[in-house]
C-alpha cells in the first residue's frame, strides 16, 4: 500500500531564502506516517491507550535531492518497506510534480509504556504487511 498526502509549502515551512527548510521535510513525513496508520484504522493515541505501545523513530536515512519553495504543492508517498518483530521500516518520498525531491527510510521501533522494546502486536504487524 502506498499512502499519498498532498502538502502545500507555507511561509512557516521555509528558511530565510524561501526554500523548504530541511526540518520541514521531516515534519511532513511524520504527518504522512500518522495518516498512513489512520488509513489502516489506527491512531497513535489509540494504539497507546488500547495496546500500551508506542512507535518511536530509531533511525532515519534521508536524502535531500532538489529544493522546493514557498507555495509549491508537494505529494508525499509513504509505504512500508519491511516489518520485523519489534520494528518496521517505512519509505517516504516527497515529489514536486513528478520530480523526486526528498527520500527517507525511517526505522520505527515498538516500545511499551516503560520505554522497553516489545514485539509489534500481531494485528498491527499484519495490517502493516498487507496494507489493511
Amino acid at each position: 500500500m502506498i499512502h499519498t498526502l498532498p502538502i502545500r509549502i507555507y511561509y512557516e515551512d521555509t528558511d530565510a531564502g524561501g526554500i523548504l527548510y530541511h526540518a520541514s521535510h521531516i515534519r511532513f513525513c511524520e504527518r504522512g506516517r500518522t495518516e498512513f496508520l489512520r488509513d489502516l484504522g489506527w491512531t497513535n493515541s489509540g494504539i497507546e491507550k488500547e495496546l500500551g505501545i508506542l512507535f518511536v523513530v530509531r533511525h532515519m536515512d534521508v536524502d535531500y535531492l532538489k529544493p522546493a519553495g514557498l507555495d509549491d504543492e508537494l505529494t508525499l508517498q509513504t509505504s512500508v518497506a519491511r516489518v520485523k518483530k519489534t520494528s518496521f521500516i517505512m519509505k517516504q518520498e516527497l515529489y514536486l510534480s513528478k520530480d523526486l525531491i526528498f527520500s527517507m527510510n525511517v526505522v520505527l521501533a515498538c516500545i511499551d509504556r516503560d520505554k522497553k522494546l516489545v514485539k509489534i502486536p500481531e494485528n498491527i504487524r499484519n495490517a502493516l504487511q498487507t496494507g489493511g
